[in-house]
């Protein structure tokens, strides 16, 4: 009896851990990490990657800063060089304005060539960009 106490109280730890979490997929559905309610981004295996922080400032696990996302979603990296932009409609653009792909309301991810490469489904936009096109983390 005491042990399926604790393994109840962990099941619901866990499951209610996760529900602050989003999701990022690939194409095959394969998880490949999670976005918590804080910015902190963790791979599939849960080990934490870094956090992409309120003010925009993205920080690797060590907590050097590895780049920054602007309010107008541009996009630097840690030596303050634009790397690209996300647009208030989900266009993601490299530093010479060439249409990387896009992300849309739903979540889905598309190159350029409008295929799908993954999901990120409740995880804001720019994060997304920084996930999956520019790998800050």
């Amino acid at each position: 009896m005491k042990y399926n106490v604790i393994i109840t109280l962990l099941m619901v730890l866990f499951v209610g851990n996760m529900a602050d979490a989003q999701s990022f997929r690939d194409n095959n559905n394969r998880l490949l990490g999670t976005v918590e309610s804080d910015g902190t981004v963790r791979n599939a295996n849960n080990m934490k990657l870094g956090k992409i922080f309120d003010d925009g400032a993205i920080r690797d696990n060590n907590n050097r800063r590895v780049g920054t996302i602007e309010k107008d979603g541009t996009i630097r990296n840690n030596n303050n060089m634009r790397l690209g932009t996300v647009s208030s409609d989900g266009v993601v653009r490299d530093n010479n304005n060439m249409r990387l792909g896009t992300i849309s309301p739903d979540g889905a991810v598309r190159n350029n060539n409008n295929m799908r490469i993954g999901t990120a489904s409740g995880i804001n936009p720019k994060y997304a960009a920084v996930l999956f096109f520019f790998d800050l983390l």
